[in-house]
């Protein structure tokens, strides 16, 4: 829709996607050459996190940072990942961050505890690309998914609780770990946010907020920002 947008209004000049997978950027290249005759595409294959320097950049971007991955960085890298995009922007580019909301604290458990299982077999499969990437022998049966509001920090904490003692040997790290019974490690937090945060978080990086809009039942946000001018 993005695109579509960019696209009807004659600025949908070229499109950099970022991503650590060079089959999908190759993949998704393709299609959208074929799809929008007039853009240029430069895929980026890094991490986000570490190598935003490398993108290529001009004047008058927007950079776009969706779906509530930003909810995942804890304070102070999340501070750090903003700072960096404020610093690499020109006057005249603009952010556009999407962000998951504070609910009712029911509703944000229930959709990190669905009674299908789908985010516990998610949070699970971390074991499996431990056991595949690092030679470990992580039993996916041998924990269990927890997750739950931390009001404190608002954020959801998800973690994975031993159901019993074990160790686990990482050989690739040549490292042996040992779970003691109902011992949990966290494994991803989900953190949630007010128009107001977003407003702090943005002041602490450099940015400033121009527009924000939300779904009809305030539970989800896109938010508009611009590199922070300081006043004369």
């Amino acid at each position: 829709r993005l695109l579509d947008a960019m696209s009807d209004a004659d600025s949908l000049a070229a499109y950099v996607p970022v991503d650590i997978s060079e089959e999908i950027t190759r993949r998704t290249a393709a299609e959208l050459v074929d799809e929008y005759p007039e853009i240029r595409v430069h895929g980026v294959i890094c991490d986000y996190e570490t190598h935003l320097e490398r993108v290529p950049r001009e004047e008058g971007a927007l950079i776009a940072f969706l779906g509530g991955t930003i909810g995942n960085f804890r304070p102070g890298p999340r501070r750090s990942f903003l700072a960096r995009i404020a610093t690499l922007m020109y006057p005249g580019d603009r952010f556009l961050l999407g962000t998951d909301l504070v609910k009712d604290q029911a509703r944000l458990e229930a959709a990190y505890n669905d009674s299908a299982g789908v985010t516990a077999e998610f949070n699970k499969n971390v074991l499996q690309v431990l056991n595949r990437e690092l030679d470990a022998d992580f039993d996916p049966d041998g924990f269990e998914h927890v997750a739950f509001w931390d009001a404190d920090n608002a954020w959801i904490d998800i973690r994975l609780r031993s159901l019993a003692e074990q160790f686990v040997d990482i050989r690739a790290l040549d490292m042996r770990a040992h779970f003691a019974r109902n011992e949990e490690m966290r494994t991803e937090i989900s953190t949630k946010f007010t128009r107001a945060r977003l407003e702090r978080t943005y002041a602490d990086a450099g940015l400033e907020l121009v527009e924000w809009w939300t779904d009809p039942d305030d539970l989800y946000a896109l938010s508009l920002a611009r590199p922070r001018t300081e006043p004369a």
